[in-house]
């Protein structure tokens, strides 16, 4: 990435450094305990392979997808892996900006500590949902010794082990269950971009020029850091904590970007709603308590936690993302009641056939463009 005077826009390595530092400590487990734990994750994401391609019949016949390595990692893995991949996205809008802030007053000051102030600042914010995310499938990270990824660009799957059994202990639920239950959601995130090989290259486009369409200076997106950074350590005047509600990718859009923010949400919402039918509808077969844990997990999804902890989770979006998960969800088994799931997979075809915004919440909508459309 380009620099001006040596420095960048973000000190990547303080962020991963300031991100390790602050994360929570995992649960107490011994060595064995953790050993058996890492085992256990690699033998259910081999097994959910089968279970979500016999269910989804995503995998087209007499053809195999690309190799995808799975990654059982702990916090400070995670952490690792999305920065790199948030290195990779954000390198044409930190290259923008820099150009931007070479040519405007005090650019230099900003030079010599911007970089590592956002880098400080954003290594909160990863150190926050480090210990959240129960597993990912990281796609735009390059490949590295420590990051392998598929041979032919593809990401890899990441299960965070010290997350999944710090949740099954909280839902006090079955841990062989609970880890497979997961491990379904994840694998199907996997065969989505395994199966379906444009699937990758659109949503890059999409981020890249919603990313492209920023216009900001680099002082204002600081700031936005910075109140994020602020809501996690409480630092933020009182009533101001979650800037009305709105989160740090509606603060920086403009009309352009409001429309391609659209077409990302509900590529994501098609994604995550995905991975939870498949998830549910594979689960009964061979997750014998997922009745359970399915009903203790929502309620600690909708629980929340702390008054802080909701307006953070405003802050960064991440309410959205749980609206994503109900209503993708929504649409998927609608789609798949009206037409089958044969007749579902056609939202895979091509960028063309994946639902607006507006059909999510309106499959029959999606439907009749896509169906009676061809027919």
């Amino acid at each position: 990435m380009t620099s001006i005077g040596g420095a960048e826009m973000v000190d990547w390595n303080l962020a991963v450094a300031t991100a390790t530092r602050l994360v929570r400590p995992g649960p107490e487990v011994s060595r064995e305990e953790a050993r058996a734990v890492v085992a256990e994750l690699r033998r259910h994401a081999k097994a959910s392979e089968e279970h979500v391609r016999a269910f989804t019949r995503m995998i087209p016949e007499g053809h195999e997808p690309e190799d995808t390595p799975v990654l059982v990692v702990d916090r400070a893995g995670w952490i690792r892996a999305n920065v790199a991949g948030f290195r990779e996205l954000l390198k044409p809008l930190l290259e923008k900006m820099q150009e931007r802030r070479s040519g405007s007053p005090g650019g230099a000051v900003l030079g010599a500590v911007g970089g590592k102030v956002t880098g400080v600042e954003l290594g909160m914010l990863l150190s926050f949902l480090a210990s959240r995310v129960l597993g990912q499938y990281e796609t735009f990270a390059p490949a590295t010794r420590e990051l392998p990824a598929g041979e032919n660009g593809g990401g890899r799957l990441l299960l965070v082990a010290p997350n999944i059994v710090h949740v099954e202990r909280e839902l006090d639920v079955a841990p062989h269950d609970f880890r497979l239950w997961v491990s379904l959601h994840e694998e199907t995130h996997r065969t989505q971009f395994t199966a379906v090989p444009w699937l990758r290259d659109h949503l890059q486009g999409e981020i890249q020029s919603f990313l492209g369409a920023t216009d900001m200076d680099p002082m204002t997106v600081l700031e936005r850091l910075r109140e994020a950074a602020q809501a996690l350590t409480g630092a933020r005047p009182e009533g101001e904590e979650d800037e009305g509600g709105r989160s740090l990718v509606e603060l920086v859009q403009t009309p352009e970007q409001r429309e391609i923010l659209g077409r990302l949400t509900a590529v994501m919402s098609l994604l995550e709603g995905h991975a939870d039918y498949v998830m549910d509808g594979v689960g009964p077969q061979v997750v014998p308590s997922v009745a359970e844990i399915r009903e203790k997990f929502q309620q600690r999804r909708a629980k929340g936690a702390s008054r802080l902890d909701q307006a953070l989770r405003r802050l960064l979006g991440l309410d959205a993302k749980l609206r994503q998960y109900r209503d993708g969800e929504r649409f998927v088994r609608a789609v798949v009641e009206e037409v089958g799931m044969a007749g579902f997979n056609r939202v895979w075809t091509s960028p063309n056939t994946l639902p607006t915004k507006a059909e999510i919440a309106k499959p029959a909508d999606w439907v009749a463009r896509v169906h009676r459309k061809a027919e």
